[in-house]
């Protein structure tokens, strides 16, 4: 059985279910031996009140777990790890510090990493670990998916510095945004893959979640860089629509059109999306926040043939996007009109593929490489 190590930011058990659990889930059915680790976690996640310090990360760092049969977690944790501090001369006297954050013991998952046959890199500060995981397993492979811009996720400097300098030294870099491939233009390993979805679970029917309604249901669906002024300003202009936010979006407008849910279960998102008539995908700015034109959310919206709204700086070449400018009311009001009126059957969802296909692609590119 090959065995594939995954290293990312998420937690196994979260109730958010990021591009790497599909990845992991898509191994592991492939008949592969999956090990989920969870790394960038320390003492200062701690002191910054880290989300995901409301799961037994604890009780369970630098422990293996098995989660299923050949399925196992891992959260490794460690004094420090790399984070921006917040101030230029802290971050600057820092950097000796974090670069030997590699260096850390890996606990009794190092073994197993001596017996590794891929590893898959995420966009973390776990990155720092390359050098090491391939002096432990040269013959190994290794995949750097690159899930975000790591200067959106404002990451130290030694990160940044990392990336730049390993990145040609993958097997594959594979991007899932036009955005991020710009980033890396050149380089001979590089690959666009745009997310992969769950096509088993989207492809199921679900009762409508909503009230009976003549009036439009309009989804967001997220976790973090949310506008509020879109929202505070739609909801006055629609006041007979209904907006539905999940996720843990706090401080929304009180309004009886806007409806929070906090964050649900993955899977229990679906049915929200699937019997909604408009997604939001309506998102404040900040440097790097153009990958989003192709996340996760825009595919899993895009396969449910709903037309989307997002502001402006989010422009891409899908017909049924619709945008505006952030602050400006007249054109929040014409892209949510448009979206209504947009045809969805003619929204294609022929260029979306599953996890597994995703993966398919990977091994296919192992093989060619070992051959």
């Amino acid at each position: 059985m090959k065995r594939v190590v995954l290293i990312t930011g998420h937690y196994w058990n979260s109730k958010r279910k990021a591009g790497f659990h599909w990845l992991a889930d898509a191994f592991w059915y492939q008949g592969w031996e999956v090990i989920f680790v969870t790394a960038a976690l320390s003492w200062l996640s701690v002191i910054r009140r880290d989300y995901r310090l409301a799961y037994p990360v604890l009780q369970e760092a630098n422990q293996l777990q098995q989660m299923r049969l050949n399925l196992w977690s891992y959260v490794w944790f460690t004094p420090w790890h790399p984070a921006n501090l917040r101030s230029q001369l802290l971050n600057h006297l820092s950097r000796g510090l974090f670069n030997l954050y590699g260096q850390f013991p890996l606990g009794s998952i190092e073994p197993l990493l001596r017996e590794t046959d891929l590893f898959v890199f995420e966009s973390t500060p776990a990155l720092l670990l390359f050098d090491r995981f391939k002096q432990l397993n040269p013959q190994a492979q290794f995949i750097y998916r690159v899930s975000d811009d790591l200067r959106l996720l404002r990451n130290h400097s030694v990160v940044l510095e990392t990336e730049a300098r390993i990145a040609p030294q993958f097997d594959l870099l594979s991007v899932p945004s036009q955005h991020i491939y710009r980033l890396f233009a050149g380089l001979p390993n590089l690959e666009l893959e745009l997310h992969g979805i769950r096509k088993d679970l989207f492809n199921q029917d679900y009762v409508n979640p909503y009230p009976a309604s003549e009036t439009p249901n309009v989804v967001f669906v997220g976790n973090a860089h949310f506008d509020y002024d879109f929202l505070e300003q739609a909801s006055q202009l629609f006041p007979n629509w209904q907006f539905h936010i999940i996720g843990p979006i706090n401080n929304l407008p009180k309004r009886k059109n806007i409806v929070a849910y906090q964050e649900l279960p993955f899977e229990s998102t679906i049915p929200y999306i699937k019997h909604a008539d408009i997604a939001l995908q309506t998102l404040a700015y900040s440097p790097g926040a153009e990958c989003f034109t192709d996340s996760l959310k825009i595919i899993q919206y895009t396969y449910c043939q709903l037309p989307i709204v997002a502001p402006a700086y989010l422009a891409s070449s899908r017909p049924h996007v619709f945008y505006y400018q952030p602050g400006d009311a007249s054109s929040i009001y014409q892209a949510l009109i448009a979206a209504q009126n947009y045809d969805r059957t003619q929204i294609s969802t022929e260029n979306i593929y599953s996890w597994d296909e995703l993966i398919s692609r990977w091994i296919k590119m192992m093989n060619k490489n070992s051959a």
